[in-house]
């Protein structure tokens, strides 16, 4: 039994178009192949060592490969956060959850006025940044929040922090999800999404807050704390998961920020690191030395997929490379590392939104004497059912566990 297994999503690192890719228009993205193909090779040689090489279309190399490597495929019926993270904890998203191409009928929208209070701008489905560009002066002039939504199952509430404070921001969007978006309109996701700045200058910040629905089914994780397994969330993960099955969660700023919060907890140092929520005496000095550690890294999707910055995304898999670099030497026999994706976001591909593509799932632990081949998964949830065998728990979800074949 691995003492410690620590999973990090890399939000919307695609490896190529799903079987089933057709029917969400992506046939033929390819997240990772395309931004190789469009900036040369990639420096990323510590994903190589682990085995993306053999299982992505990236430009071959003389690739050492000690890690576990295969691909997996989404069974849920979305392409979006919450599907992709519930399937690997062991739900799959079998009804899509509602989506508002053309913005949320009035009705919707007057529940929304009675209910927080404010009225409101845009109600349509746009890119965020592109929203706040154009309608934040008016917001800022008007005070009234822009709401919009997009190609996924979201309402987004977006504020200048000056006009709307966090708290009221927070506050606002919480009503929404309790008592506008219920019923019929019952979406995957509220956003609170912040922004400072002058008009022709507006940046989003990093107080971004989501507000998930709540799961019909439960969550692997809720098994591991049945069974008293220590369960940490770093990034969006508490947000995802709306808090349940959580032991303690730690927001981040960043990718970097995120990768460093998982070496502290991993005993390289705890300083500065505090859990936005805390249930669990289980660490000390900020660290874990057993259970279970999920993170996302949310700005491969948020400020490149989706802004169709191939440089600044290809850039991002490099500095993420660099980190890992670090990471695995702080890993143990007893320690597990899985690496893998929700989604893909391909950033050479029509429109800004999220491509149905297979996701890597690499694998590594100083305890394997060799590489693995893991094969093609045909469940996000093979991860959570690899999970819960590690840890002696017999309750059985969709997926199908690989733990015997790492151990081989």
């Amino acid at each position: 039994m691995f003492k410690r297994i620590i999973t990090i999503v890399t939000d919307s690192v695609g490896i190529g178009h799903s079987p089933d890719a057709e029917r969400f228009g992506d046939m033929g993205a390819n997240t990772v192949g395309h931004i190789e193909e469009a900036m040369g090779p990639l420096h990323l040689p510590n994903l190589r060592k682990l085995g993306l090489g053999k299982i992505s279309d990236i430009m071959p190399q003389q690739d050492t490969v000690i890690g576990a490597f295969g691909r997996m495929h989404e069974q849920s019926t979305g392409k979006d956060t919450t599907s992709g993270h519930w399937e690997m904890m062991g739900y799959p998203v079998k009804v899509p959850f509602p989506t508002f191409y053309d913005g949320f009928p009035q009705e919707l929208m007057d529940t929304f006025t009675k209910e927080t209070g404010y009225g409101f701008l845009g109600n349509e489905a746009a890119s965020g940044t592109e929203i706040i560009e154009r309608l934040g002066e008016e917001h800022m002039r008007t005070g009234k929040p822009i709401v919009y939504t997009s190609a996924d199952s979201v309402f987004q509430i977006a504020a200048h922090e000056s006009i709307i404070p966090l708290e009221d921001l927070y506050k606002m969007c919480q009503i929404t999800r309790e008592r506008v978006c219920i019923g019929d309109y019952y979406v995957g996701r509220i956003i609170a999404r912040p922004f400072v700045g002058e008009p022709g200058h507006f940046v989003r910040t990093s107080n971004r807050h989501d507000y998930s629905r709540l799961p019909e089914g439960r969550f692997v994780l809720q098994a591991l704390q049945d069974a008293k397994v220590p369960t940490i969330g770093v990034g969006k993960i508490g947000d995802i998961y709306a808090h349940i099955g959580l032991d303690q969660s730690y927001s981040t700023k960043s990718n970097s920020h995120g990768m460093n919060i998982v070496a502290a907890l991993l005993g390289h140092s705890a300083d500065g690191i505090h859990s936005m929520h805390d249930t669990s005496d289980t660490t000390s000095e900020g660290r874990f030395t057993h259970g279970y550690l999920m993170v996302n890294l949310v700005e491969f999707d948020s400020l490149y997929g989706h802004r169709r910055d191939v440089q600044g995304y290809g850039r991002e898999l490099e500095m993420f490379d660099y980190q890992l670099e670090g990471l695995l030497e702080l890993l143990t026999k007893d320690d597990l590392l899985l690496i893998t994706a929700d989604h893909g976001n391909d950033p050479t591909w029509k429109g800004t939104d999220h491509t149905r593509e297979l996701v890597p799932i690499l694998a590594y632990s100083p305890s394997f004497t060799g590489p693995i081949e893991l094969g093609n998964r045909r469940s996000f949830a093979d991860i959570g059912q690899t999970v819960l065998e590690n840890f002696g728990i017999t309750e059985s979800i969709v997926g199908e566990s690989f733990l015997q074949t790492l151990r081989k």
